[in-house]
């Protein structure tokens, strides 16, 4: 193996948390600009089925299973958990907080995958051991890092902020308390539902093994599931629809191709060669580049206690991913076991 194919993974999963980070800053600029989340996720995944689906009727044409009622069930209830539930969640609670804020929070996804996980016994832990010892303690470091994010400010910390920035000036570069414990909440409750989407996504892999076609399928039926919660949340009315060629439209575009088709993709590729973990070891990536891109693009407001919170979510999720690769070292489980990730990185 030459040196380009080692480093192509390292590119790969680079290239990826770039773009969530893009994500993040252009779908808080949308929703700072009054497009509804619940628009939003519709047309992220309508984007992302018109893109996908043709590729997936043509490249897995002779390898797609007969659909079945099971499987069909496993299908809506994904598209429910990670387009839905997940993805308004996120958005929601970026709307109370920040991008960096949102971006940071998600850390502590790994820690929730790993508790669901274990008790539904598709985790192995046995205390006495260290790697084991290691995940418990990180997964106990994201959750109380990221209530610090929440309850502690202390003193503003000035980067590459630009004073007198009109993203300052309209008053949504900061959050009270209030709002930050309400979009933590609202946040948290959204890994919850992409930690069981993960779970159920590698379960019904087994019986539905086409990772285009079940893409395909998410972004469909995410997008008719979307659109009755639109509909509803929004009291039908049709202005919310309305869309022009701006922020609101690049946001739809830019994540509908790039983090609901392309980057799953992406990460199965990477998967099958160097495993979950790998790619879960670069997710604080997202968080730095956000944090950065907001400090300059959007002039976001950064606080000693969100610092040290973000610090210790790092550490912690670095202990969790540590204590996995121990695992994978140490024994060989079964491929069912090895296709649950600890952590996927598309916000919503």
């Amino acid at each position: 193996m030459n040196s380009f194919d080692r480093a192509k993974p390292f590119v790969a999963v680079i290239f990826l948390q770039t773009g969530f980070a893009g994500m993040d800053i252009l779908s808080k600029a949308a929703l700072n600009q009054g497009m509804s989340n619940y628009v939003l996720v519709v047309y992220r995944h309508a984007v992302a089925t018109v893109v996908i689906a043709p590729f997936a009727a043509i490249l897995d044409k002779k390898l797609r299973p007969k659909m079945t009622l099971s499987i069909f069930i496993k299908l809506v209830a994904l598209s429910l958990l990670e387009p839905v539930i997940d993805q308004n969640l996120y958005f929601l609670g970026m709307k109370y907080t920040t991008a960096t804020f949102a971006a940071a929070i998600v850390n502590v996804l790994p820690a929730i995958t790993f508790i669901i996980a274990w008790i539904v016994r598709l985790e192995k832990v046995k205390i006495g051991s260290l790697h084991s010892q290691a995940k418990l303690a990180g997964t106990i470091a994201t959750v109380a890092g990221a209530m610090l994010m929440t309850l502690m400010k202390g003193p503003l910390i000035e980067f590459f902020r630009i004073k007198g920035n009109a993203y300052h000036e309209n008053g949504t570069g900061g959050t009270d308390l209030h709002s930050s414990i309400k979009g933590a909440l609202m946040i948290t409750v959204g890994c919850f539902s992409w930690a069981c989407f993960m779970i159920l996504q590698a379960i019904t892999l087994k019986s539905y093994p086409v990772e285009l076609s079940l893409t395909a399928w998410i972004c469909l039926l995410g997008t008719i599931e979307g659109a009755v919660v639109a509909l509803v949340a929004e009291n039908g009315k049709p202005s919310v629809w309305a869309i022009n060629w701006d922020m609101k439209l690049l946001a739809a575009v830019y994540s509908g191709i790039f983090c609901s088709g392309l980057a799953y993709y992406i990460q199965g590729i990477v998967m099958k060669d160097r495993g979950p973990v790998f790619v879960t070891a670069f997710s604080p990536l997202c968080m730095v580049i956000v944090a950065v891109m907001s400090s300059i693009i959007w002039a976001e407001q950064m606080y000693l206690g969100r610092i040290l919170g973000a610090i210790i979510i790092v550490a912690g999720l670095y202990l969790v991913v540590w204590g996995k690769s121990k695992d994978y070292k140490t024994s060989s489980p079964p491929a069912d076991e090895q296709t649950i990730p600890v952590k996927q990185t598309t916000v919503a």
